[in-house]
């Protein structure tokens, strides 16, 4: 396994683990806040300095960039949020957001494999 696929899988890894916390163990906005930026913190130091000659992966991570912050947005407005119904519907944003990007790195590691072949 390339050093660059086990980077997106343990991104993915990651991605699945807040969802799942986030879903149904109802994280409250600040551990889910501190979670994201420790997400964050491992895109930037271990993803976006990789090299990809591929450019629909360099689409891929741009893609996942961006989503990454409209994430950390959605978890404000869930900081936010007043009422119980409000917050619920946050909740699904943020989940429906992190199903795209593990989407992404499912793609990403789809394209490293039919690369290597």
């Amino acid at each position: 396994m390339s050093q660059n696929r086990h980077k997106y899988q343990v991104l993915a890894t990651l991605l699945e683990q807040l969802q799942a916390d986030a879903t149904t163990t109802q994280l409250d906005a600040p551990e889910l806040r501190q979670r994201l930026a420790e997400l964050q913190e491992f895109f930037r130091q271990e993803i976006v300095s990789l090299t990809d000659a591929d450019s629909r992966v360099q689409s891929f991570r741009t893609e996942i960039s961006k989503q990454l912050r409209l994430l950390e947005v959605d978890v404000m407005f869930l900081q936010g949020a007043r009422q119980a119904s409000t917050a619920k519907a946050r909740l699904q944003t943020i989940s429906s957001r992190l199903t795209t990007l593990i989407q992404y790195c499912a793609a990403i590691l789809q394209q490293e494999e039919n690369g290597e072949k």
